[in-house]
């Protein structure tokens, strides 16, 4: 960790302006009200009961801060597609189940005491977008994350099909096993059952 924070601090270090109030961080007041909360976006359908997202949070290793599912388009091998050039080898991008395609933020689990600590650690004073900040934490240090099945977070949205990316689509969409939410992202009907 303490590489990738020396390397992270100067850059962190110049946003915490523009993402911080001068008076109380949320990271400081939050994790001492509650030690772990689920956050979801608002596009999405409950298909079982959702004490059983909480559940997950009893799966995570030792030090997990995030709790996420991958992301089921190839957003990320298009973002990354300068990297990708540049290291033809690299997994990053690539489908699973041996790629890293990178996170979905539509459901996620944050075990707060353990964020505290990695804000402490890397002085961090406010926040920055969460679902590219977590792929690329992801890249250098999967450990801490913990990804849940894709049914947890079952991505409907198919933009990425039909703009470039056709051949290799439905490795990264593919999710096998019950879906307990639905996301209804890029505005795609959610299905009534």
């Amino acid at each position: 960790m303490g590489v990738l924070s020396q390397k992270l601090f100067p850059i962190v270090e110049a946003m915490q302006k523009h993402f911080s109030t001068k008076d109380k961080y949320e990271y400081s007041v939050v994790p001492k009200l509650w030690g772990r909360i689920v956050q979801l976006d608002v596009d999405l359908k409950y298909r079982s009961n959702i004490r059983e997202l909480f559940l997950e949070f009893d799966r995570f290793p030792s030090g997990v801060v995030i709790g996420i599912a991958r992301e089921m388009q190839p957003v990320y091998r298009h973002t990354f597609w300068q990297y990708r050039k540049e290291n033809p080898q690299s997994r990053v991008g690539e489908p699973p189940a041996d790629g890293l395609p990178g996170f979905n933020s539509g459901v996620m689990l944050l075990d707060l005491g353990n964020v505290s600590l990695l804000a402490d650690q890397y002085h961090f004073r406010g926040y920055l977008g969460d679902q590219d900040f977590f792929t690329m934490i992801s890249m250098e240090h999967p450990g801490l994350i913990h990804s849940l099945a894709c049914g947890w977070n079952r991505q409907l949205c198919t933009w990425w099909r039909e703009h470039g990316y056709g051949d290799v689509f439905q490795l990264y969409y593919h999710c096998d096993g019950p879906v307990y939410i639905y996301h209804g992202n890029c505005n795609t009907p959610i299905p009534d059952d």
